[in-house]
């Protein structure tokens, strides 16, 4: 993924699906689900879904939301999408209190520790430094201005070691004062860095365990790339999303002996494949979700998304008595149809196979396709430089 100051390719087909996303609030307060121009939110403590207000005109987006994010205090909450815009929600009462439009489309977004907003990837846990990756390969680090408005933007250091696009990267942290960064790729790997370095300090082949588990004719390069990763809140596994996988992998994140390792993985039914995860600090839950738009011949009212649920995220579960990480039966979710309706879009089980079909066969290429580096010939450069709205508001 880029930030905002990468123009976005243009695809055709296929390739422009939007996934749809998925965010938990830092103190599990809601859920957030994205699909199209669509932003869904249930409130968990009070039961219900959240009525959306916009007090910047209009209501939420015109075109496809690309990032969501909560702020790691929890008080506020950014989207931002192909319509060039990026809104800031207050999610005590779920009002838009400032809506930003860019220049370019934006692809994904952040919110720093004190709550200003920036458009980009990652904090670290210390709000020191910001994290972006591209369809280069590489991973940037940057040291984070105390006025973020008015000064530089210094170069940390580059993590180099991806041999294609980078799709997701997530802080974890081992204490207050010593934190590391994950990333996963086209590649088809996970990896664990020193990111104020820029040293590789392991990897993980996601393609060797996958071709282990289905057989070397079921992994295919194009069809594993890692499309999310997501830590446990104790930072000790790692949850990995893959492009063609029905289900989860899960790692285990030796953050002493900087280690990854595979640990197991959670299948789904067949018709189920992640397209973003997420989890909050303060339970033990993993949110899941399925969908996307943009694809052809789909009707905005089909905007549907699967929710799967994944109980137990954590280590300790894993060599206990207890039952360890498993997927919760929808009649076991917190607040049970209400949540699902809300998020999802509907409970008719048909019409979902019949929408998400078309979703999962759309992501088992397309994925590789939307995140892949184009090449253009230098007209085409040429071409595209003259057509771009940037150049067109500063003549």
């Amino acid at each position: 993924m880029e930030d905002n100051a990468v123009e976005e390719p243009e695809l055709s087909g296929a390739a422009e699906f939007a996934p749809a996303l998925v965010a938990a609030h830092p103190h599990g307060n809601s859920v957030a689900v994205a699909i199209g121009p669509e932003l869904r939110v249930f409130d968990l403590r009070a039961g219900h879904p959240v009525s959306l207000s916009d007090d910047c005109g209009g209501h939420s987006h015109s075109d496809a939301i690309r990032a969501i994010c909560f702020s790691v205090s929890g008080a506020l909450f950014a989207s931002a999408g192909d319509d060039k815009l990026v809104k800031v929600w207050k999610t005590d009462s779920w009002r838009c209190i400032q809506t930003i439009t860019s220049e370019k489309r934006v692809s994904a977004v952040v919110i720093s520790n004190d709550d200003l907003i920036i458009t980009s990837m990652k904090f670290s846990p210390d709000g020191r430094f910001i994290a972006t990756a591209d369809r280069d390969f590489k991973i940037r680090v940057t040291l984070f201005p105390k006025n973020p408005l008015k000064g530089a933007h210094e170069i940390q250091s580059f993590c180099l070691g991806h041999t294609d696009f980078v799709s997701c990267i997530t802080f974890t942290s081992i204490s207050e004062n010593q934190s590391f960064l994950i990333s996963g790729g086209g590649d088809s790997t996970v990896r664990l860095w020193d990111y104020v370095n820029g040293c590789l300090l392991d990897t993980f082949q996601a393609k060797d365990k996958m071709a282990e588990l289905l057989g070397p004719n079921e992994t295919d390069d194009s069809s594993l790339a890692i499309t999310d990763i997501c830590p446990s809140n104790d930072g000790s596994l790692v949850a990995v999303a893959i492009q063609s996988f029905s289900g989860i992998m899960l790692l285990a994140c030796d953050l002493v002996g900087k280690k990854l390792s595979f640990l197991k993985v959670i299948t789904m039914e067949k018709s189920y494949i992640p397209t973003s995860l997420a989890s909050s600090p303060s339970s033990e839950l993993l949110w899941t979700v399925m969908g996307a738009s943009n694809m052809p011949s789909q009707a905005s009212s089909h905007l549907l998304t699967r929710l799967r649920i994944i109980t137990c995220f954590q280590k300790d579960r894993l060599s206990s008595s207890d039952a360890g990480p498993a997927t919760l039966e929808d009649g076991d979710v917190p607040h049970g149809e209400k949540l699902l309706l809300a998020l999802q879009g509907s409970l008719d089980v048909a019409k979902q196979e019949e929408v998400l079909a078309s979703v999962l066969a759309a992501l088992k290429v397309s994925m590789h396709k939307m995140l892949v580096k184009k090449h253009y010939s230098e007209e085409r450069r040429e071409q595209r430089k003259r057509g771009r709205n940037d150049k067109k508001m500063k003549n």
